[in-house]
């Protein structure tokens, strides 16, 4: 009876690898569908001259804006207020 019991127990732990192994690669593979569909180029680097940067979200219409000094090093970030969400109040 033991010797079966041994034997039930490796193939039902098989049976839970399996399946544990199979709900894992499916949950990734869902993950990277939703990826997928996402717009692929959110994000827009825009330098309107030479002393300024923005990065423009598509989606929210935020944008964060660096200005850059010709003689000095970087500055912070900066985020600005959407002119977009302005217009459309």
């Amino acid at each position: 009876m033991n010797k079966y019991l041994q034997s039930f127990s490796m193939i039902f732990f098989g049976i839970c690898v399996l399946l544990g192994s199979w709900f894992i690669s499916q949950s990734l593979k869902s993950n990277q569908e939703k990826i997928s569909k996402e717009e692929p180029y959110r994000y827009e680097l825009l330098s309107p001259n030479e002393n300024n940067l923005i990065i423009f979200d598509k989606q929210s219409g935020d944008y964060w804006r660096k200005f850059i000094e010709s003689d000095g090093g970087p500055i912070e970030w900066e985020k600005q207020p959407s002119p977009i969400s302005k217009t459309l109040e």
